[in-house]
């Protein structure tokens, strides 16, 4: 394996490492710390319209592709890109951030780390 294949599989399985993180964090972290992180998120998306991790593991968003329809379609699916990439772009982040705070000022439970 040579040295850009192997920095481009770590990227990948960093993205997926941060992806998947970006679920369980609102019970994780502090609604101080993800809320600005989460914008940070939309405001890449927004600046740059891509996300600027899909370039270090190579993957073109070509026709609406984005993280997430390329692990959907490794899996076998095929998920409407255009209408995922609405949502992981506009929804998901925004939805994430309400859960924080609603699970943790709403409902008073601590992050289980900070």
């Amino acid at each position: 394996m040579d040295s850009n294949s192997l920095k481009s599989n770590f990227i990948f399985a960093l993205h997926f490492f941060i992806t998947a993180l970006a679920w369980v964090a609102p019970f994780l972290f502090s609604w101080q710390i993800l809320v600005p992180v989460y914008v940070v998120v939309l405001v890449q998306f927004a600046v740059f319209g891509r996300c600027l991790m899909n370039e270090g593991h190579n993957m073109e968003e070509a026709d609406d592709a984005t993280f997430y329809s390329h692990l959907f379609e490794k899996m076998g699916f095929q998920p409407n890109r255009t209408r995922l990439k609405f949502y992981v772009r506009k929804v998901f982040y925004p939805v994430l951030s309400v859960v924080a705070l609603i699970w943790q000022l709403g409902l008073g439970n601590a992050p289980l780390l900070f």
